[in-house]
Parts: structure tokens; C-alpha cells; sequence
């Protein structure tokens, strides 16, 4: 690798290794490590520094050149073609999984911040010390750090933040931090924060729909306890206290499991797509009809629950998105509470 500057590229990513070398030339650049006029090292040596097959640097290569950033000249290499590429703001963005619900919050984020900055994407995949290594090894080298604090402890609970995080959240400058999704860490400074309130959300959107949950003799909550990307508890909470007040009778199962004992007048609330499917699917095969023998709610949103007229309890991941790049361009301070919709289909 050439002197000075260091392309990086993350095995365990989804995003492709191709542009994986893209963005993180632009990093460089942004950073200031890479001038223009400067050569970088040719598709052979860059393959082999990053153990990648040739076709991926080439396909990175040339997406670099059409965006003239680098420029060939023959017989000679490759050269940095320009040095402008970020208009204002680079940004760090850190998710805590590559759902297709935290990724809609990133392109809402990445559209409303559009040519008046550069992002770039990592995951932690709600591993504490990959979260640390990463605010680590790129502290200092952006403009704006907007992080989604999500954890599971080693009994693969939800956990808000561990010491450690607690510590890493504090060595960025809080001028520079924008919190997202997970307001529960409790650190110092005036930083932005746009949050759901995962108890209080869940509460007032059964709320919302009492009158038709009145129909239903029982209400299920599916919350897998044990997922490899747990849940917020505060979700069982806002459920209990909506069930209690309201004197519903009321379980909680960790899923859908093969030959559900179904049973009509029940209502189930569903947080993950397969539980979802499992239950329909179940549905189906005894002629059960949701809205008529059952009721079936799910937790977040999407155009395939739109399309089968399932009824959802979700946040806005679009306004989410808009909220944080609103407060990098406008350097706003604020705490915000994300809206969150309970959206009536015929499943109830």
C-alpha cells in the first residue's frame, strides 16, 4: 500500500468489497490523505494488499474514474484526479445491524443529506468490542458521528450500553454525536439525539386501537427473547402495562412455533418477519381468516405488510433519517422523539 493513506475494506460487511475500495478512497480523501496528482497503487498490487480478486478492484477502479476521481495514464498508473469530493460534512454512521428497518433509516439519511456531504456506513452487529474498535480507529476523522446504540449482553439480552460503550460514546466530541434509534445511554453534553421510546410507543399505539382489540378474548405478544439481535425489554413493558390496565388476558411466547395452538378470538402481535410468516402461513392452512377468527399486528412497518393488509405498530424509519441529517446540516443540539403510528389494516 502506498505511503500515508490505508483503504480499508470489512470482510463481514453486506456492503460489496467494490465499493467498500470506492468509499473509502473518498475517505481518504476527505481526510486529507490522499492529493491530488498522488499515485495509488495499481489493480494488481491493490488485489493483492486486500487478498481480492482482480474483476473487484477493476470494477472499483473504474467506478473511480467516472466519477473522476482517479485518472489513468498509461504506462505510468493510477492517479488522484481530484480532492473536492466532500462538499461539507463526512459523516460516521454506526448501526447495530443491516435489517432492512436500519437500513431505510440510513438512505433516508444519505438522500436528505444528498451533495452537502459523504457518508460512510458501518455495523456492529450489536457486539460490544466491535463497536469500540470502530469509534476507536476512526475518532477524529469526521465531521459528525451519528450512532445507533443497540447491545446483547452475554445472555443475549437487549442491553442500552455496557461501560465500555459508555466510555467510547464520551470521546467524541459532543458537538460531533447524533444519536439514533436508542436514546436509553445516559452521557454527558449537549449532543442531538432522535430516539424511540420503546415502552411508552408500544403502550400508546395499543391505545390507539383498543376498540377493535375489545373483540379479542386474549392478546399474544411474540417477542424472541433470544434472538442474535435482541430487542429492547421496554417493548414487554409498554405491552404488560397496556394488557394490565386494560384487564386483557395476555401471554408473551419467544415464537411462532409448528403447530401453533390457534385459537380464535386471539390477537397476536408479531416483531419478526418470520413469526409473522409462520403465523399467516398457520392461518391459512386451518382457514382461519386475521381480522375475522384472529388478529395479527405487526412491529414495523413495510410496503409487503402494506400490500397484505397487516396492521403495524412502527416508528417513521424515513423521518428518523430526515430528523439526524437535519441536525448535521443544521448543527442542531436537540432531543427528539421519533413518531411512531398505529396504522389500522383489515388484520384486526
Amino acid at each position: 500500500m502506498e505511503k500515508g493513506f490505508d483503504i480499508q475494506v470489512n470482510d463481514s460487511s453486506r456492503i460489496p468489497k467494490y465499493k467498500q475500495i470506492v468509499d473509502s478512497f473518498i475517505n481518504e480523501i476527505a481526510r486529507g490523505k490522499l492529493k491530488i496528482g498522488q499515485k495509488v497503487p495499481s489493480i494488481n498490487e491493490l488485489s493483492e494488499e486486500l487478498y481480492l480478486s482482480r474483476d473487484t478492484v477493476e470494477k472499483a477502479y473504474k467506478q473511480l474514474k467516472e466519477q473522476k476521481v482517479i485518472l489513468s495514464v498509461k504506462g505510468k498508473g493510477y492517479y488522484i484526479a481530484k480532492n473536492d469530493l466532500i462538499s461539507k460534512v463526512n459523516v460516521f454512521f454506526l448501526i447495530n445491524k443491516p435489517s432492512s428497518y436500519k437500513m431505510r433509516i440510513y438512505h433516508s439519511f444519505v438522500n436528505t443529506l444528498g451533495v452537502n456531504g459523504h457518508v460512510n456506513l458501518y455495523i456492529y452487529h450489536c457486539d460490544e468490542s466491535l463497536f469500540v474498535r470502530a469509534i476507536e480507529k476512526n475518532l477524529g476523522a469526521f465531521d459528525y458521528y451519528v450512532i445507533m446504540p443497540h447491545f446483547k449482553d452475554e445472555n443475549l439480552n437487549h442491553a442500552s450500553y455496557t461501560p465500555e460503550v459508555l466510555k467510547a460514546l464520551e470521546s467524541i466530541p459532543k458537538d460531533r454525536l447524533v444519536l439514533i434509534d436508542n436514546a436509553k445511554p445516559n452521557i454527558e453534553g449537549d449532543y442531538g439525539s432522535i430516539y424511540q421510546d420503546f415502552r411508552e410507543d408500544i403502550y400508546n399505539a395499543l391505545n390507539e386501537g383498543l376498540q377493535k382489540l375489545k373483540k379479542y378474548d386474549k392478546i399474544i405478544l411474540v417477542y424472541p427473547s433470544k434472538s442474535v439481535f435482541p430487542y429492547p425489554k421496554r417493548i414487554l413493558h409498554g405491552f404488560r402495562q397496556f394488557c394490565i390496565e386494560h384487564n386483557f388476558d395476555f401471554e408473551i411466547l419467544d415464537e411462532i412455533y409448528e403447530d401453533m395452538e390457534l385459537q380464535k378470538r386471539d390477537v397476536y402481535i408479531t416483531i419478526e418477519e418470520m413469526d409473522l410468516v409462520n403465523l399467516v402461513k398457520q392461518m391459512r392452512e386451518r382457514n382461519m381468516k386475521p381480522g375475522e377468527d384472529i388478529g395479527v399486528i405487526s412491529y414495523n412497518e413495510t410496503p409487503l405488510k402494506e400490500l397484505l393488509g397487516i396492521t403495524v405498530i412502527t416508528t417513521d424509519f424515513k423521518a428518523m433519517g430526515e430528523t439526524a441529517a437535519y441536525m448535521v446540516l443544521k448543527n442542531k443540539k436537540e432531543k427528539v422523539k421519533n413518531v411512531f403510528k398505529y396504522i389500522e389494516r383489515n388484520s384486526v
